[in-house]
Formats: structure tokens, sequence, C-alpha cells
């Protein structure tokens, strides 16, 4: 079981039902489509600054990152990153993600929940 996140660069939605469309949107866009385009620059260093706190996964050699998939960055095409953490770090992890998002100007929203982080 996993806990996903996305995060993407834009204007933060004015409520939580407003950041489901954009994030669908965006989703279908950048990812539904299987669509090839590149991590933007914003999410790029977005990744790296969370892989400054824990490993990837395809590093992980002492079962550390909260990550469920790796490269993360494999996670991130164009302005969006959806991605998948492990359920027993979930909390810790997507709080530290979310700050992160926030600290850069980005927007975080809660897959699971349908709403803005935080």
């Amino acid at each position: 079981m996993s806990y996903d996140l996305a995060v993407w660069e834009g204007d933060r939605p004015a409520d939580d039902n407003t950041a489901a469309r954009v994030y669908n949107d965006l989703y279908d866009r950048y990812i539904g489509n299987e669509g090839q385009e590149p991590a933007s620059e914003r999410i790029a260093i977005y990744v790296a600054a969370l892989l400054e706190r824990w490993c990837d996964l395809t590093e992980d050699e002492e079962d550390t990152s909260p990550w469920s998939t790796g490269p993360l960055i494999g996670e991130a095409r164009g302005p969006l990153i959806y991605f998948p953490m492990r359920w027993s770090m979930a909390e810790e992890a997507s709080a530290y993600a979310a700050a992160v998002a926030e600290s850069m100007g980005l927007v975080c929203f809660d897959v699971q929940q349908n709403q803005l982080r935080p």
C-alpha cells in the first residue's frame, strides 16, 4: 500500500475542488497519456531537495527511503510530479514533501483525500 502526492507548478487553487480539477487536467495531459516530456527545471529542483533528505529508492541499500518507486525523477513530467511513498513512512515523508513544495512556491495535493496540503 502506498500514499500518493502530486506537486505542480502554478498558482495555488482557491479550494480543494478547484485543486482536484487542476490536478486531473495536469495528470491527463502529462502522465495519463504516457507523455515523455521531461521534468521542468523547478520540479527537478524539487525532486533534488527531496533526495537530499532521503535517498532514491534505486540507491536504498538500508531500506530507509520512503519512496515507492525509483528513480523518483522518473515520476515527473513537465510541471507535475505524481509520486507514491511507502505507507509506513507516509506521515513524515508527506509532511516534509508538502513543506518543501510550499517553500518553493509549488502546489501540493493529497490525492487520497482530494485536498491541498498543507
